[in-house]
């Protein structure tokens, strides 16, 4: 009997303390109390636990994801490490995402490293980042770790410009990298320095200020070339970036509209720019911004103009197409400014995916809604409001080449808009789908001539992707057994020598 009253004895297997005779687990109740704590939150630990190795090396290399492994695999938790599933759970993550992380380059993207600092409690003076309940104290200097050779990042770290000690400042101009979506080698190192240094000392604007930059810098992109406006742009955004990390919640959502416009603005010149990765991150900051103002208007209107640039070798016309819905379906039923500008977007995507039936019925819903909607977002409203009626129906008109429908469309366009407009863009838009309209009607070299002489008169400084992109479009329509004639030839090869530079490598 003795025998079997200690066979039954039996111990915890995370602490070792005896079990009681009725625990039909394996752990003890404390253990068990831990045990399901933990799927909620990480645990507290104590202070040595940031020293072990190789956790404090870790952090040293500025490597988060070499981080979040010795984290898991410190003895602070066991004899077990934790599960990938177990920390990907306190952190958002998905096992096979958590493994990425680990395993791959460092990471630099603020968005995710501050929420993770935060969720693992890392202690403020470990990290090579500011908090941002932890920006009035001091940083604790450190010298950047060595770089891997073929480590990419979300941001090149080599090509930050060198502060010398000045620790503060580099991290500063990491997490303005992080912000702009860029390196800093793709403006060069002293126009970075140049934004760094308004960054650090910009004062604040008030919201009247703010709106007439947004008014300006829409103005100078239909007068000025991409590339001038793009320098103009990302100052401002800059300067706007310092504004909203101090403001107040009063003027928050005011601001947040401002950054939805220049967002926007600065988005639509990458795409002039075919700096389309970049574009894409932009079009993001300004649909977050719009979101939350919590204003639909605004939201629409930003997802309108996102669809209707993506158009432009941006994204496939399938990818342009479920941009436009899912904005619709975000509009709801009730006609509003936001809801008709969206339709003009679906409007244009059903056509560049060849149902011009549908893109047809989607340009009556458009005229509905124009004809009862409300008035445009109140930053910027210019901008909402440049003839996307009568752009929408060109397009449309042009891609099933109904030539009568499409005449009548360039004279409302010419009327509303391009009598009022200085920039060869929209001039050169409206032409080139003339040129389109003939191609699908059988003008094979009617069209590509008009396209080649469209293109080529467009002055140097003025000529970019969206143009571009425009041009493929007509070539695109033109039968493949007459890809060889003359006149097609001729207009391939002017598309080709008209064609913007390739932008810069962002290493974003």
């Amino acid at each position: 009997m003795r025998m079997d009253r200690r066979a039954a004895v039996r111990f915890c297997r995370l602490c070792g303390g005896r079990l009681a005779r009725d625990n039909s687990n394996e752990e003890c109740a404390p253990c068990q109390a831990r045990n399901r704590d933990r799927f909620l939150a990480p645990p507290s630990v104590p202070p040595d636990f940031w020293q072990a190795e190789p956790l404090r090396s870790a952090l040293d290399e500025w490597h988060i994801g070499r981080a979040i492994r010795a984290y898991r695999h410190h003895s602070f938790h066991g004899h077990k490490p934790l599960s990938q599933e177990l920390v990907g759970h306190w952190l958002g993550m998905t096992q096979a995402q958590l493994s990425r992380v680990e395993s791959g380059p460092p990471i630099t993207d603020l968005d995710r490293l501050v929420p993770w600092a935060r969720a693992l409690r890392i202690p403020p003076d470990l990290l090579w980042f500011k908090l941002p309940e932890n920006r009035g104290r001091t940083a604790v200097e450190k010298g950047r770790p060595p770089r891997e050779p073929g480590v990419v990042g979300t941001v090149d770290l080599d090509s930050t410009p060198d502060f010398g000690e000045n620790d503060v400042k580099r991290r500063v101009a990491l997490q303005l990298l992080a912000y702009l979506g860029i390196g800093a080698g793709t403006l060069g190192t002293e126009s970075f320095r140049h934004l760094l240094d308004l960054f650090l000392t910009a004062e604040p604007r008030d919201l009247n200020d703010w709106h007439l930059a947004c008014d300006d810098h829409y103005h100078a992109l239909r007068t000025r070339p991409p590339a001038q406006v793009r320098e103009d742009v990302l100052i401002d955004l800059v300067m706007l970036k310092r504004q909203l990390e101090e403001a107040d919640t009063g003027s928050l959502t005011e601001l947040k509209r401002v950054e939805a416009a220049l967002a926007t603005l600065h988005a639509n010149v990458l795409t002039r720019l075919g700096d389309h990765g970049t574009a894409i991150r932009w079009w993001r900051t300004a649909k977050r911004a719009a979101d939350v103002t919590g204003d639909l208007e605004l939201r629409l209107a930003v997802r309108a103009t996102e669809a209707g640039h993506a158009r432009h070798g941006q994204r496939s016309p399938q990818a342009v197409l479920r941009l436009s819905q899912d904005a619709m379906r975000l509009a709801g039923e009730h006609p509003s400014f936001g809801r008709a500008l969206v339709a003009c977007s679906e409007a244009k995507a059903l056509g560049a995916v060849g149902r011009h039936a549908e893109a047809q019925r989607s340009l009556r819903t458009c005229e509905d809604l124009f004809a009862s909607a409300g008035r445009p977002p109140d930053v910027m409203p210019t901008y909402w409001t440049s003839a996307y009626l009568e752009f929408a129906e060109l397009v449309v008109h042009a891609g099933a080449g109904n030539e009568a429908q499409l005449g009548t469309a360039i004279d409302q366009y010419a009327t509303v808009y391009l009598s009022r407009t200085l920039d060869h863009h929209y001039v050169a838009q409206a032409q080139l789908h003339m040129a389109l309209c003939a191609v699908v009607n059988g003008g094979i070299d009617a069209g590509a001539k008009k396209a080649a002489a469209v293109l080529d008169a467009v002055p140097v400084a003025s000529r970019n992707n969206i143009l571009t992109e425009t041009g493929h479009v007509v070539l695109r329509a033109v039968p493949f057994d007459k890809l060889e004639r003359p006149a097609v030839r001729e207009f391939r090869d002017v598309l080709v020598k008209t064609a913007p530079p390739k932008p810069l490598a962002s290493h974003a």
